[in-house]
């Protein structure tokens, strides 16, 4: 029975293929200065997924997504701007929940902020 559930839990995620990296890293930046990333994914599973909700670490981090079903074989990303709040070494998180998928997807945000 709990083999039967296992594989129909893998059957049913979303087969998600990021095309950017998981992991952006800004370098230096400066305090209080708002920044830009993308990060682009695919969807290779047979049926339409979505983002079901994002939820960034902190509120520096301010993500931005479409909420419509994205076709099989078909890319779609996720905008993310950064306003980073205090200085040195910084490292956010992203999770991103696809729908009918339990455990998020993790991505970040790296760089060294400057005064």
């Amino acid at each position: 029975m709990l083999f039967i559930l296992s594989l129909f839990l893998l059957i049913t995620d979303p087969t998600v293929a990021w095309l950017t990296d998981t992991t952006h890293d800004f370098g230096d930046l400066q305090l209080k200065e708002t920044y830009y990333h993308e990060f682009e994914f695919a969807n290779l599973s047979k049926e339409p997924i979505r983002i079901d909700n994002i939820r960034p670490s902190c509120g520096c981090t301010i993500p931005n997504w479409n909420r419509d079903w994205i076709q099989p074989d078909s890319t779609a990303s996720i905008k993310v701007e950064f306003r980073p709040n205090t200085a040195g070494y910084t490292r956010k998180q992203i999770k991103v929940y696809f729908s009918g998928q339990r455990k998020a997807e993790k991505l970040y945000l790296e760089a060294f902020v400057e005064r």
